[in-house]
């Protein structure tokens, strides 16, 4: 199921279904992965929503392997555009999360 990926790998998830973990520690400000997908206009169970510069709202449903990522409110990773970035080191073995409810990497 998982692309081979050297920054995560997807497994059971303790918070809800399948999750994204680190194979290896990952330091702050990386970027993990890059959300692939395709655009649409309506809300799924794997869209992604961004903001444009203009205040428009665009969706992508994420069709790799990032789709796995569980939300925490205390979020280890976020997005900036379709880039999921490191918040803070995750060492090896921890579900890399982000909060469902930011909209951009601060």
């Amino acid at each position: 199921m998982s692309s081979r990926n050297a920054a995560y790998e997807v497994r059971t998830s303790p918070l809800h279904g399948l999750g994204l973990f680190a194979r290896r520690d990952l330091r702050a400000r990386r970027v993990i992965g890059v959300a692939q997908g395709e655009p649409t206009s309506e809300d799924g169970l794997h869209v992604l929503w961004f903001v444009d510069e203009d205040g428009t709202e665009e969706g992508l449903e994420i069709t790799n392997d990032l789709r796995f990522v569980n939300h925490a409110d205390d979020a280890n990773a976020a997005f900036d555009g379709e880039d999921l970035v490191a918040l803070r080191d995750i060492p090896a073995g921890t579900e890399i999360t982000f909060d469902y409810g930011a909209v951009e990497c601060a």
